[in-house]
């Protein structure tokens, strides 16, 4: 049914009391209704641009894993787990893993799974563990932060903690010193909850509207007193979490998983966005361009009798031009002419945004001769680094 301006839509059978009626629009509009005024304020979601990109957060649903494995977080610097989501904590005291489960609440098959593998029951006062996904300023330009007309925004996620009580977390600018933190209650343990926080826009402080970081998101599992501050409301500084919060950290073998994450415009938390797979990665290899399994992989040319190189095109334009490559073992690659070399060693070269060289020792190769670059494993994994946030 398509309904003109003015008209009334009207259920005149199968509807019970609790339904709820979905409205799809291309642009702004508003429900006028038979229940009372503040049943409407409640009930009312706005599907504005409901087609578009609501959920500024990427992988939300923690499906893309092109990393793979597991993360041991035990540095203050940035450790990546899933696509787009990172932990970071201490040089010593306490420990914890991440990795993708398959543990996830009803309409989702993946989370972000952290356990705490060392205790830290005494935390330093600046000391934190944290889970963190940073948003591309491009991402949020729109939201004009840091400008009189701040947009508000909601951020909601699913839960599920063997620990409960209140949790924090924060959203900061990129100079970190800028931040809002925020708390929310696990009641039950070992049980998902979903959780929304309203957040208002910040009228103060530099927000990057570019390709650097826009927003910062974070979940507390451990901050110290300088660390933390009062629910709710902006503050100058670096804040990860909340006063009072409870410490995942300090409780070795404690889980916490998170998955459904979205951080959108507006007041009302609406469903989940549910992009196609293949959007998801998309988006994700802008930050990580990322080749698993055996595959061929792009071609090569031999330089040398001892060396060669591949170009290698990007599945989409990165962030940035990467800055070095990992590999799985220089066993799972190999180069081939009319004959197959297997290198010893794979080096990075230079990159742009949409390609990049590597270089490889090899012995016996053909000089001055074209071939392939190809991955020879199951195994194999070869990642460009330095794209992310």
């Amino acid at each position: 049914y398509t309904a003109s301006n003015g008209s009334s839509i009207v259920l005149v059978s199968g509807a019970s009391a609790g339904d709820e009626l979905t409205v799809y629009a291309f642009g702004n509009f508003s429900v006028a209704d038979t229940y009372s005024r503040a049943e409407s304020d409640a009930k009312y979601v706005p599907y504005t641009n409901y087609f578009t990109f609501r959920n500024r957060v990427i992988n939300g649903d923690m499906r893309i894993n092109q990393r793979g494995g597991t993360a041991t977080v035990n540095s203050t610097t940035s450790t990546f787990s899933v696509d787009r989501f990172h932990g970071a904590g201490q040089d010593t005291d306490g420990v914890f893993t991440l990795q993708q489960s398959t543990v996830a609440p009803a309409g989702f098959t993946n989370s972000l799974l952290a356990t705490v593998t060392t205790a830290d029951s005494s935390i330093g006062v600046d000391q934190f563990y944290v889970i963190r996904h940073h948003i591309e300023g491009v991402n949020v330009a729109d939201l004009a932060w840091g400008t009189s007309s701040a947009s508000s925004v909601v951020l909601s996620f699913r839960v599920r903690s063997s620990v409960t009580g209140t949790f924090g977390g924060s959203i900061r600018n990129s100079a970190a010193d800028r931040s809002y933190p925020f708390s929310f209650t696990i009641s039950s343990a070992n049980t998902w909850e979903e959780k929304t926080v309203v957040i208002p826009g910040d009228t103060s402080g530099t927000w990057l509207s570019d390709t650097g970081v826009g927003i910062r998101i974070s979940w507390s599992l451990g901050s110290g007193s300088n660390q933390v501050g009062t629910a709710g409301s902006w503050a100058s500084g670096s804040l990860n979490g909340v006063t009072g919060q409870t410490n995942l950290i300090a409780t070795n073998g404690a889980t916490f998983y998170i998955t459904g994450v979205q951080l959108e415009a507006g007041s009302v938390a609406t469903p989940f966005e549910r992009r196609p797979y293949g959007t998801e990665l998309a988006l994700c290899q802008r930050y990580l361009p990322a080749w698993n399994g055996l595959q061929p992989i792009s071609s090569a040319y031999f330089y040398t009798t001892t060396a060669a190189a591949a170009n290698i095109n990007f599945p989409v334009t990165t962030r940035t031009a990467p800055t070095g490559v990992t590999v799985s073992s220089a066993s799972h690659f190999r180069f081939d002419t009319l004959n197959a070399f297997n290198p010893s060693s794979i080096s990075f070269n230079d990159a742009g945004v949409n390609s990049a060289t590597i270089t490889a020792a090899v012995s016996g190769a053909p000089a001055n001769a074209g071939g392939r670059f190809l991955a020879q494993s199951a195994s194999a994994q070869l990642l460009f680094t330095g794209c992310e946030l």
